[in-house]
């Protein structure tokens, strides 16, 4: 009797087991569509790639697909050349046309991580009406929030050396020499828009046009806030939990705690099973 149940056990926690990859599989088959939201320096930049190799997706910068697609010369690349040589903003739909051409090329069949886009309600909507002609769905807006003062700290303290792109912090990660790249000896430059005049301007165009967003995701029940005052690896960490949430498991069983099987209810079965 004791080894029936035993058996017993093991049959659940092995088909407990099954079920549990399956719905990994599931998930990493379906792919994960993940939108950035946050002030400059709030720590997107850090993330982006984390995010990008460890769960197989591309990264989608708005700036980046826009330079793409003019260097390329493609029809959609065109338009947007033309726009912009005008001096004109490149227009919503135009924009959605161009993230679902990038969103169809093979290195984001895993999903997608979309950066400076949507800005506005009226994007956000047809990003997602976009999304559901394929079938398909946001699964999470990531908001990086951060006090401004802090951030402000973080931005106007920034050193660069342009050669290689090495990035210094005057209080946070000075280099070892004022001003003095660490590696070369060349010298460190501030850029001129990291100063607390242009970025409060920035910061409060931000936050007028991110608030109506952030609340439109937050109604769709996919906004998830981070404090993004913590350490990278903290961030980090908080993101991974942050997409373990979305794996919604039967309540019949909890894959964290041993199958509940005793003697009493096993009995029952077996006499109900008898009965018929």
């Amino acid at each position: 009797m004791v080894h029936e149940h035993t058996q017993e056990k093991q049959e659940v926690r092995d088909e407990t087991l099954q079920l549990f990859q399956n719905l990994v599989t599931k998930k990493r088959d379906e792919g994960l569509r993940i939108v950035l939201i946050g002030p400059p320096g709030s720590g997107k930049g850090t993330q982006a790639p984390i995010i990008k190799d460890e769960y197989c997706l591309c990264h989608l910068s708005t700036g980046d697909m826009l330079r793409a697609a003019i260097e390329q010369g493609t029809e959609l690349g065109k338009q947007v050349k033309a726009i912009t040589e005008s001096g004109s903003l490149v227009p919503d739909d135009t924009m959605v046309s161009m993230i679902k051409e990038n969103i169809a090329k093979p290195e984001c069949s895993k999903g997608f991580i979309l950066d400076g886009f949507p800005r506005t309600v009226v994007q956000a909507e047809k990003l997602d009406k976009m999304l559901g002609e394929d079938d398909k769905k946001l699964d999470h807006v990531l908001d990086f929030s951060i006090d401004d003062s802090l951030l402000t700290r973080r931005i106007t303290g920034r050193l660069v050396h342009l050669a290689s792109g090495r990035s210094y912090h005057k209080e946070f990660f000075p280099p070892k020499v004022p001003m003095t790249d660490d590696v070369t000896g060349e010298p460190l430059i501030q850029r001129p828009d990291d100063n607390e005049v242009v970025l409060k301007k920035r910061l409060a165009t931000f936050h007028a046009n991110t608030k109506p967003v952030l609340n439109y995701y937050k109604h769709t029940g996919i906004l998830s806030t981070i404090d993004a005052s913590q350490s990278a690896s903290f961030i980090s960490n908080t993101i991974k939990a942050i997409f373990l949430s979305t794996f919604h498991f039967p309540q019949s069983f909890n894959v964290f705690s041993k199958p509940s099987l005793d003697s009493s209810s096993s009995g029952n079965q077996k006499s109900a099973s008898a009965s018929h």
